[in-house]
């Protein structure tokens, strides 16, 4: 059984001005994403800002991002951590909280071997009953996992679903032909999403919903009823909002966009800062284009 397919939206973790999070605002920005009309709900991912946050704070928001959604979508939990202790840690917090899965990206100073990142993964899969997804995604956590640990990962028993974000779209088809039509795979490269699509991916793990959640909507409605005509021109009106927040940073293009469009938003934790003047000043035209 499929738990998540389309559109998994991704929130961002607001903080106030000493910088500590802000659990009401974050709530209130959960809500809208609820009401946006995603198919699921992926708090602590790297819109969340996973890895800025302490053990305390990521717990506090796995349980308002459970409390929030109250089951009326599913919800999957970012739990990465550098020691596979602590990720088995927040991977059983977060199945006692109600996530339906979660998932693990592994993330590590020293460069991991695959035989080390396979022992993770079985560590991790052997704690909790829920399903895991594996998240490849060598920009962020350093480490490029080859379509061959893929697929190996996957005979873990509860590792049930793939998040690939390299923008190779070659991997997709890899895996969808050496493991068929019942891998789950899920894109996480903005700029990619048509094509994943195209190659089969069940879902699309995105921030994008914070500012348009329509378009998102109408391009995996357009895919799902095979509208392939539409499904390409609403994903071309789309394509320079995704590759702006791709390559200007999911934390401070989802705060800065929804200030634009008038939505209180919060402020980023330190190192990071909001966009420059130049950068606000495009994002708001790219969304006075779309009409946001």
């Amino acid at each position: 059984m499929n738990i998540f397919k389309g559109i998994i939206a991704y929130p961002i973790t607001p903080f106030d001005r000493e910088e500590k999070i802000d659990l009401p605002l974050f709530k209130t920005l959960l809500e809208r994403l609820v009401q946006s009309g995603a198919n699921g709900i992926a708090p602590l991912g790297s819109t969340g800002v996973l890895p800025y946050l302490n053990d305390a704070e990521k717990e506090a928001v796995t349980e308002a991002a459970l409390q929030q959604v109250n089951k009326r979508l599913p919800v999957l939990v970012g739990v990465s951590c550098l020691t596979t202790e602590r990720t088995l840690y927040h991977a059983k917090f977060a199945e006692k909280a109600g996530a339906a899965a979660v998932m693990v990206i592994p993330a590590s100073y020293w460069k991991l071997t695959d035989e080390e990142i396979f022992r993770h993964y079985e560590k991790i899969a052997a704690g909790i009953s829920i399903p895991i997804m594996a998240y490849n995604n060598p920009a962020t956590g350093g480490i490029d996992m080859s379509p061959a640990l893929l697929k190996r990962l996957l005979q873990i028993p509860n590792v049930t679903m793939i998040k690939e974000s390299t923008g190779d779209v070659q991997r997709m088809h890899y895996l969808r032909r050496e493991l068929g039509d019942d891998v789950e795979f899920f894109n996480g490269s903005n700029p990619l999403a048509l094509a994943a699509f195209a190659a089969g991916a069940k879902g699309w793990c995105t921030a994008a919903p914070n500012l348009i959640p329509d378009l998102n909507n109408q391009l995996y409605a357009a895919i799902t009823r095979n509208k392939l005509d539409t499904a390409r021109t609403l994903f071309y009106r789309q394509q320079e909002l995704l590759q702006f927040i791709s390559g200007k940073g999911l934390p401070r293009t989802i705060q800065a966009g929804l200030q634009i469009q008038g939505i209180e938003s919060g402020y980023l934790r330190s190192p990071l800062q909001p966009l420059g003047t130049e950068d606000d000043g495009r994002l708001r035209d790219i969304l006075a284009a779309l009409g946001n």
